[in-house]
């Protein structure tokens, strides 16, 4: 593994990141809170934004759409049995979700979750980093590159942790803030 491939894998930790950050509620409507609920359609797991137009009216509603109104009932039962913690109401050709405001105490346990999705991205840049090392430290004994090439080499993937880590740590932080603001 080289200096590149370790930075790019770490780029894709860090969109991971984001995207689990955006699955996670604050108290105003965002369709991405409905990102990782799949529903049963023809005997197939299928995501719920590939058969309904997933919308948000105004800062307490999500409205779900679907393409094909026979699918509303398992749609309704797909968001039922998830762990999003939102109840449907279906009126026949919509499921409207409304978005209650968090508690303070809800908002804390949101909190929590973000610091250990946050730190699951962590993890991941450290596991690039030990393997990009690994890889150098492999070359450096195998004589293909000298000691100072290794030593530099290491540095540089030491640098550009810390930097990937810098961000998640920022990610963090406006996630805190987005989910404490009232």
């Amino acid at each position: 593994m080289n200096l590149e491939e370790a930075e790019k894998k770490m780029q894709k930790a860090i969109e991971a990141t984001k995207t689990s950050f955006n699955t996670i509620r604050t108290g105003r409507a965002n369709a991405s809170l409905l990102d990782r609920i799949m529903v049963e359609y023809y005997g197939t797991p299928t995501q719920l934004k590939s058969l309904a137009n997933i919308g948000t009216p105004d800062a307490s509603t999500i409205t779900i759409q679907p393409y094909d109104k026979s699918s509303l009932s398992l749609i309704e039962k797909a968001i039922y049995t998830s762990d999003v913690g939102l109840t449907p109401n279906n009126d026949g050709s919509i499921v409207r979700l409304n978005i209650p405001p968090l508690t303070s105490e809800r908002r804390q346990e949101m909190v929590k979750l973000a610091a250990k999705l946050a730190e699951e991205g962590k993890v991941s840049i450290r596991n690039i980093r030990r393997d990009a090392v690994d890889s150098v430290r492999k070359q450096e004994k195998n004589s293909n590159i000298s000691k100072d090439e290794s030593r530099d080499l290491q540095d540089n993937i030491q640098k550009k942790t810390d930097k990937y880590i810098a961000q998640i740590d920022e990610l963090l932080a406006a996630k805190d803030k987005d989910i404490t603001t009232v």
